[in-house]
C-alpha cells in the first residue's frame, strides 16, 4: 500500500475529494454532496467575537508552526475519543506545507500556541481542514484573520466540506456538487497567494 503524498493531496483537492483516516488508520476519500462553503465576500465576524478581536488578546501568526497546529487538531475532542487526522495525514500535509500549498494560522497567548487552524491553498481556493483551541475564542480569532486574508488576496472559494454548527456560525451554506465543482474549477484556475505581508496590518491594528 502506498503512503499518502503531497501530490495525492493536490490531485484530490483539484478534483473535489479529500482524505480522512478511520480509527485504524485506513484512509478514505470523500466528496460530500451537498458541500459546505463559506462565502468570502459576505463574511462578517459574529457580533460576540468583535469585542474579543478589539481587545487584542492573542498574537496571530501565519505558518509559524504548521505541524504543531496539525498535531493539536488531531487530539480527540471533548465529545469524542476518535480522530480522523492520523500520523500519515500529518506527514502528508506537512510535506504539502513545505512546498507552499498548506498553511496554518495560529493564535498565541504569552508566546504559547493556544488555538489555530490549517488548510490547503490551490489557486484562489482555500480548503479549510480543522481547527483547535485551548483558550476560549482563540480558534475563532484565527479564523477571522483567515477570512480577512482571503478577502485581501481576492480568494474566490472557501471550502469547509461538511456543514455543522461550528462553521454555520461563520456563515457556511450548502451547495450541490455540480455547483461546487464549477466554483472549484474557476477558483483553482486563478492565482492568489497566502502571504504574510498581506495580513501584517491585521496583527497590529
Amino acid at each position: 500500500m502506498t503512503t499518502l503524498s503531497a501530490d495525492d493531496l493536490i490531485y484530490g483537492y483539484m478534483n473535489g475529494i479529500f482524505p480522512m483516516a478511520d480509527t485504524d488508520g485506513t484512509l478514505y476519500w470523500y466528496s460530500p454532496d451537498p458541500r459546505a462553503i463559506i462565502p468570502i465576500d459576505t463574511y462578517k465576524p459574529p457580533k460576540s467575537l468583535r469585542p474579543v478581536i478589539n481587545k487584542n488578546l492573542f498574537e496571530v501568526r501565519l505558518n509559524h508552526n504548521f505541524r504543531a497546529v496539525m498535531e493539536a487538531c488531531s487530539k480527540p475532542r471533548r465529545d469524542s475519543e476518535e480522530t480522523w487526522i492520523s500520523e500519515e495525514i500529518i506527514d502528508a500535509y506537512t510535506s504539502l506545507h513545505q512546498i507552499g500549498f498548506a498553511h496554518s494560522i495560529e493564535a498565541y497567548k504569552d508566546n504559547r500556541l493556544v488555538g489555530g487552524l490549517y488548510g490547503v491553498s490551490i489557486g484562489a481556493a482555500f480548503f479549510g481542514e480543522s481547527m483547535f483551541y485551548t483558550e476560549p475564542n482563540a480558534s475563532k480569532v484565527a479564523f477571522n484573520y483567515l477570512m480577512e486574508l482571503l478577502k485581501k488576496q481576492k480568494f474566490e472559494l472557501l471550502d469547509t466540506q461538511f456543514i455543522n454548527d461550528n462553521v454555520r456560525r461563520f456563515g457556511a451554506i450548502e451547495i450541490g456538487k455540480a455547483d461546487y465543482m464549477r466554483k472549484l474549477k474557476k477558483a483553482t484556475s486563478r492565482k492568489a497567494r497566502m502571504v504574510e505581508s498581506a495580513i501584517e496590518h491585521f496583527f497590529t491594528s
